[in-house]
C-alpha cells in the first residue's frame, strides 16, 4: 500500500527575547511559543554571543531598555538595538520596557526599533505587535524579490550622486566598497543596483555579516573546509567564495573582520587565490566583492585596526550612501513611496499630513536614515490610516529634543569671546614649538572630556547631558558609541 510522502512542517519565526528578569523571560517564552520559536537572552554580551550561534538569524526580537550592568538606566537595551540591526539587518525589534517615558520610545524608534511597549502588557496584545511586526517585515522582502526596477526615489543631489557612481561601477569587475550610516540602506544598494540590477543578476549573490559571525567561524564559512581540518569537520564543506562562483559576494560590516583575515581576503583581492582549511590546493574566485561598513575605515586604518592595503584594494571604487538628512525633498517623496505601498499592500486607506506636520517631516533630521522613516510610516499606517496626521500626532514618533538648547546669556558669549582669544594665544603658541600636533587628536580628546563631565553633571542622565552640551540626545549616544570604539 503505498505510503504519504513525509511533509515538513514550515519553520514558525524565530523570535528573540532579552530581559535581564528570568520570570519575565519565562513567562513571555510560554506566552508566544504557540506562535513562535523562542530563544532568550539576559544581557547584551550574551545576547550577541547567541545570535554567532543561531543556525538562522531571528525575524523578531523584543527587547528590554533596563539590562545589566546598568539596569536602572536605558543605555544598554539602547545599545543593543543597534547592535542587533548592524548583526542582523532585517530583524525587527520590539521595546518591552518598565523604562518608559517618551524619551527613551522615540529614541529606541529612532535608532530602528519597530514599536514599542511599555510594561506591564497583555500577552495577547503584544502578540498582536509582533504579528503585526512580522507582516510588515513579509511586505518588504517580496517587495525586494518582486521586481528589478531600481529602490533609489529622490532627485536631490546626494541621490543623483549616488546613481551616477552606480551607473559607474555597476558592471565593473572591480571590488566596491560602499560607506554609510546605519539604515541608510547600504545592503539593498549592494543587492538591488550592483548585484541585481547588472550583467550578474543571473549568476549567485552571496551576502555574508561579518558581526554576525563568531569570529572563529568566519574564515572556515568564506574559505570552505576539507574533512578533518578542525574539530567537528566531519565532511568537506564549500565555502562563499566557492558557491558566489562568478556572481557577488557581499561582505557586510567589513570593519569587524579580524586582521589576520583581513591578510587572507586581501590575498583573494589581489590574485584571486584561496585554500579550503585543512587543503593545500590553491583554488581560485571570480566572485565580485562588495563590501560595506558604517565604520570610518580611514580612522581604523589610523587606530590600527584595519589594514592600510586591504582598505585601499577596496576603495578603489568607493560608494557613499547619503544619510536622510542630505537629502533634502527625498524625504517627502520616499514618505509618499512607503505611505501608499503599504496602504495598498494591507488594503487600508493611507494617511496624510497635515501642513503644519508635513513641514515637521522636513526639518526633521531622521537619525536612523531609511530605516527610521520607514517605520515611522509602518506605524503611521497602522494607528492613523485614512486620517490626516497633524503635527502634534507626528511628534509622537520622532526624536525631537525634550526641550531646546537654552540661548546663550549675553555675558555668556562675551565669555566665550574672550576664551577664543586665549584658545588662539596657547595654539600659536604651541604651534611654534614645531613639536608632532594632531588637530583630531586635539579635537576628540576636548571633545571626549567635555561628555565626561556634562554626564558627571547629569549624573548619568543622557538627555540632561545633551542639554547642557546644547546638542540633540541622538548625536551624543553616536559621539559616546564613536568614541568607546577608538583606542
Amino acid at each position: 500500500m503505498p505510503t504519504r510522502p513525509e511533509t515538513s512542517l514550515p519553520e514558525r519565526p524565530l523570535l528573540l527575547i532579552v530581559d535581564d528578569d528570568a520570570l519575565i523571560c519565562d513567562t513571555l517564552s510560554f506566552s508566544m511559543r504557540p506562535l513562535f520559536e523562542v530563544v532568550t537572552s539576559h544581557s547584551r554580551p550574551h545576547c550577541m554571543q547567541l545570535l554567532r550561534e543561531l543556525r538562522r538569524p531571528p525575524a523578531l526580537a523584543l527587547v528590554d531598555l533596563g539590562l545589566p550592568p546598568v539596569p536602572h538606566r536605558p543605555d544598554e537595551g539602547l545599545a543593543l538595538i543597534s547592535d542587533l540591526l548592524k548583526a542582523a539587518p532585517e530583524i525587527r525589534i520590539v521595546v518591552l520596557s518598565g523604562q518608559s517615558d517618551e524619551g527613551n520610545a522615540r529614541h529606541a524608534r529612532a535608532l530602528g526599533a519597530a514599536d514599542f511597549v511599555a510594561k506591564p502588557c497583555n500577552p495577547a496584545d503584544l502578540q498582536q505587535v509582533l504579528k503585526r511586526a512580522l507582516a510588515f517585515r513579509a511586505l518588504d522582502e517580496r517587495q525586494h524579490q518582486a521586481d528589478g526596477t531600481s529602490p533609489l526615489i529622490g532627485s536631490s543631489p546626494a541621490i543623483e550622486k549616488l546613481r551616477v557612481q552606480l551607473r559607474q561601477y555597476a558592471d565593473l569587475p572591480f571590488p566596491v566598497l560602499i560607506e554609510g550610516e546605519s539604515g541608510s540602506g547600504k545592503e539593498i544598494i549592494a543587492s538591488s543596483c550592483l548585484h541585481f540590477g547588472t550583467q550578474r543578476r543571473e549568476r549567485p549573490f552571496l551576502a555574508l555579516n561579518c558581526a554576525a559571525i563568531s569570529p572563529n567561524l568566519v574564515e572556515a564559512t568564506l574559505f570552505g573546509y576539507a574533512r578533518g581540518a578542525f574539530t567537528g569537520a566531519v565532511t568537506v564543506k564549500s565555502g562563499y567564495f566557492e558557491d558566489a562562483a562568478d556572481g557577488t559576494l557581499f561582505l557586510d560590516e567589513i570593519g569587524e573582520l579580524a586582521l589576520d583575515l583581513q591578510a587572507k581576503l586581501l590575498r583573494v583581492l589581489e590574485n584571486g587565490e584561496y585554500q579550503r582549511l585543512g587543503e593545500t590546493r590553491k583554488r581560485v574566485s571570480q566572485a565580485r566583492i562588495i563590501a560595506a561598513t558604517n565604520r570610518d575605515l580611514r580612522r581604523e586604518v589610523k587606530a590600527g585596526n584595519f589594514r592600510a592595503d586591504l582598505y585601499h584594494r577596496l576603495s578603489v571604487c568607493s560608494i557613499v550612501a547619503p544619510p536622510l538628512r542630505e537629502m533634502g525633498e527625498d524625504k517627502l517623496l520616499l514618505m509618499e513611496h512607503f505611505r501608499h505601498h503599504y496602504a495598498a499592500q494591507t488594503r487600508q486607506p493611507p494617511f496624510r499630513l497635515a501642513a503644519e506636520a508635513e513641514a515637521l517631516w522636513r526639518s526633521y533630521a531622521f537619525p536612523g536614515n531609511v530605516r527610521e522613516l520607514r517605520n515611522i510610516v509602518i506605524r503611521l499606517t497602522t494607528r492613523h490610516a485614512g486620517q490626516v496626521v497633524g503635527a502634534a500626532a507626528l511628534e509622537v514618533e520622532l526624536d525631537l529634543p525634550d526641550e531646546p538648547p537654552p540661548a546663550a546669556a549675553p555675558a555668556t558669549r562675551a565669555l566665550d569671546q574672550g576664551a577664543g582669544d586665549a584658545i588662539v594665544t596657547a595654539a600659536m603658541y604651541r604651534l611654534r614649538q614645531r613639536e608632532p600636533f594632531s588637530l583630531d587628536r586635539l579635537l576628540d580628546a576636548t571633545e571626549r572630556g567635555y561628555i565626561e563631565a556634562a554626564l558627571k553633571l547629569a549624573h548619568g542622565n543622557v538627555s540632561q547631558a545633551a542639554r547642557l552640551l546644547g546638542i540633540h540626545r541622538t548625536t551624543l549616544y553616536n559621539r559616546m558609541e564613536a568614541a568607546a570604539r577608538e583606542p
